[in-house]
């Protein structure tokens, strides 16, 4: 019962996350949907690590290389998610109210994924594989 308290308190924060995103875009004052490419970074960002926890064994060993590997490319498309609508707003694309709505969001969600590989990616009898 827990993991489904779990789940439902993510699919909440998630929605709390993209909501900050949507109005970064779509209020009145700000109407451009350029940073809904973020939702790009969204997706890529887990990437990185599903292919170095598929190709590395399960040891008792503290690092590996493809996992530290995946760790940067994940910190790199992290911060990238994070730079892009500072960017936008600093060349006037966006405005700087709307940059700060879809900070916001980048940062709820990417906890948000934080928090699914917490709670879904430990080794017992509940987890994400279930789903």
């Amino acid at each position: 019962m827990a993991g489904v308290k779990a789940l439902v308190a993510l699919s909440f924060s998630g929605a709390i996350g993209l909501t900050f995103l949507m109005l970064g875009c779509a209020l009145e004052d700000y109407g451009v949907y350029w940073p809904l490419f973020v939702l790009i970074f969204y997706v890529i960002s887990p990437i990185p690590y599903f292919i170095a926890r598929r190709v590395t064994y399960d040891s008792d060993a503290t690092s590996s290389a493809c996992r530290e590997l995946a760790y940067f490319f994940t910190t790199g498309i992290v911060v990238s998610a994070f730079g892009f609508p500072v960017i936008l707003a600093r060349v006037a694309v966006i405005k700087w109210g709307a940059c700060g709505l879809v900070l916001a969001g980048n940062a709820v969600i990417f906890l948000t994924i934080q928090g699914f590989f917490l709670v879904f990616g430990r080794g017992d009898d509940f987890s994400w594989e279930q789903w």
